[in-house]
């Protein structure tokens, strides 16, 4: 006579397997990003400033200075294409506006900086689905949620016998469950 009992345990691994692996991409994005986001106070986790030292040989040009000389320079320093627009707030001072940042030049001497704003590799790309910027993300994020709920039920009936659930398994689970618990009793 054939065993034809429900093997729920095999049935458990295979979807906490499964649903793991599909969750793995996911599960990183949302880690990294969520460490990332944590501690804004502490620095931008979209962008970073760049400074760069840039030197206009001779000194800038006195009185008006057309966009066409500005470009020249502009190519000196690998901002041809960036040029948005330019002017002078006082006679030491000569600042350019390029695409995501500016120059600042002393007139006289042509010595000034590159001040550019730039994207964070891989950290502005997952903190943009962090923020969950489209209805559809947002459904696909909530279906992972959920599946993130199944990966973490079926992994209490992963092992068996003192490393499962009734053994060691169980005290970890408790921890894992009260260590929130006490962070939200201080904090509210």
């Amino acid at each position: 006579m054939a065993n034809t009992s429900f093997k729920w345990r095999k049935w458990n691994n295979i979807l906490h397997r499964d649903i793991g692996y599909l969750a793995f991409g996911l599960t990183l994005i949302y880690s990294i990003s969520g460490v990332a986001l944590n501690h804004m106070r502490d620095w931008n986790p979209n962008y970073s400033i760049v400074h760069q030292e840039v030197q206009w040989e001779g000194g800038v040009p006195a009185g008006k200075v057309p966009p066409a000389t500005v470009k020249s320079f502009l190519a000196t320093i690998g901002e041809e294409d960036g040029y948005k627009n330019h002017y002078r707030p006082d006679s030491e001072v000569f600042k350019v506006f390029v695409h995501s940042g500016n120059v600042v030049l002393n007139s006289s001497t042509g010595k000034g900086y590159l001040e550019k704003i730039e994207r964070r590799p891989m950290f502005y790309e997952f903190n943009f689905l962090h923020y969950n910027p489209r209805v559809l993300w947002t459904w696909f994020s909530d279906i992972f949620c959920g599946a993130l709920v199944i990966v973490a039920i079926t992994g209490l009936f992963v092992l068996k016998g003192r490393k499962g659930i009734t053994g060691r398994g169980a005290w970890l689970t408790a921890i894992g469950v009260i260590i929130p618990a006490l962070f939200l009793i201080a904090y509210l």
